[in-house]
Formats: C-alpha cells, sequence, structure tokens
C-alpha cells in the first residue's frame, strides 16, 4: 500500500462510525488530507468497499507480524490456532469499523469481496502457523477456521465482558468442538470397517490438490529465473 492509500485509510477511519464505508468517508478522507480526489478514487476506486478491504488487510498483516514476533512452540496448535484468531480480533480494535464492515459484506454486491477477505485471513492464519497441506485438507482446514473466525467476530461485536473474556471463551469452545470432529474422523480411518466405507471418497479426495502458491522472492533459497534469451 503506498504512503497516500495509508494516509487516506488513516483519515477515513474516524469518519466511517457515522458514514460507513462509504464514498462520503473516502470523500472526508481526501478533503482532510489535501490529496485530490481523483487522486483518492485512483487508489480506491470502489470508494468506501476498497477502503474496508484495505483495513482488512492491514489487520491482517498486523496480526501476521505479531504471530511471527512471538515465540508460540511451547503451545498446543490448537492454541496456536486460538491465538492467531485471538491476535487477528485484537488487531481491528475499534468494533464500530468491523460493524460497519460485517454490515457492508452481507450486501449482495460485496458478499464475494467479505468472503474472499475471510478466505484470505485464514489461509494467512494457516501458512503462518507453517501449514504444508498440499491435498483437499488444504481446503477443509481453511473453510473449518473461516467458519470459526467468522462466528467469533460476530461474538465479539457484542461482547462487553471485561478483556473480551467471554469471546476468547467462545472461541475456545469452538476449536475443542473442530478438534472433537478431528478426533471422530481420526478414529473412523483407523477403524478397519470405516477404511472400507471411506476407500471410495478417499480416493476422490485424493485427486483433490492445494493451488501453486507463487515462489517468495524475499524467503532465503529463492532462485531467480533465467533471463530469457
Amino acid at each position: 500500500m503506498t504512503d497516500q492509500a495509508n494516509t487516506l485509510l488513516d483519515a477515513a477511519l474516524i469518519h466511517v462510525p457515522f458514514d460507513g464505508w462509504s464514498e462520503d468517508a473516502l470523500r472526508a478522507a481526501a478533503s482532510d488530507t489535501g490529496i485530490d480526489l481523483a487522486t483518492a478514487r485512483a487508489l480506491y476506486p470502489r470508494g468506501g468497499v476498497d477502503l474496508a478491504l484495505a483495513f482488512h488487510k492491514r489487520g491482517d498483516a498486523q496480526m501476521a507480524a505479531r504471530i511471527e514476533a512471538e515465540d508460540l512452540s511451547h503451545l498446543r496448535f490448537r492454541d496456536r490456532i486460538a491465538t492467531a484468531v485471538r491476535y487477528r480480533i485484537e488487531a481491528a480494535a475499534d468494533r464500530e469499523l468491523v460493524r460497519r464492515g460485517t454490515t457492508l459484506f452481507t450486501l449482495p454486491p460485496y458478499a464475494a469481496d467479505g468472503a474472499k477477505a475471510i478466505w484470505g485471513t485464514v489461509d494467512l492464519i494457516w501458512t503462518t502457523l507453517g501449514d504444508t497441506s498440499t491435498d483437499y485438507n488444504w481446503y477443509t482446514k481453511r473453510a473449518t477456521l473461516a467458519g470459526v473466525y467468522s462466528s467469533t467476530v460476530l461474538y465479539w461485536l457484542g461482547d462487553d465482558s471485561p478483556g473480551s473474556a467471554a469471546t476468547w471463551s467462545f472461541l475456545d469452545r469452538r476449536i475443542d468442538g473442530v478438534m472433537q470432529f478431528e478426533r471422530v474422523k481420526g478414529a473412523v480411518q483407523k477403524n478397519p470397517l470405516g477404511r472400507v466405507l471411506m476407500a471410495g471418497p478417499n480416493a476422490v479426495l485424493s485427486c483433490i490438490k492445494a493451488p501453486a502458491r507463487a515462489a517468495r522472492d524475499d524467503l532465503p533459497g529463492y532462485v531467480p529465473p533465467a533471463p530469457k534469451a
């Protein structure tokens, strides 16, 4: 994100509680910062929708940076997941900004944008925590966590307990429910009859592969492609 885009987003945040993630918020931010409206619209072509998505991505980046800065190795993996979700919600900080975004992304024209944003968040959580899935589990992990994350955010929006303690308890219960399902699934796979019953579905699922990721040029071991002759 460019410096001007960041400046506009920061300026818009004080207007969103009153104007929502809207064209009005973008106009007010441009006026407050002295950035001409044409430039503001070039940076955020869809106005409030793009502002809301930029705010969401900023929270994702803050969460990932916090995960990488903390030593979570002593935690069980389910607790690392819970911690990551908590970090992401804490990165949002202002409930009204999130509430306005939730309202926006429930509208039919922007529902796909909202779903994509949530998927990006849970994918980043799994990737940052070192997920190496390459089969259908890549999808099921993210789909499951998307449900946990979404429901926890909605709970948090109505939570007035000190330090959001009720939200973190709710999150733990949701993850415990997922882990219980995983234990049942594992038990079925270990059972001889279960293996027979699941042979067909497993054969189909084995054909599903995770999407290829582009090589990161900021990681050790990256070798740039040779220039074309």
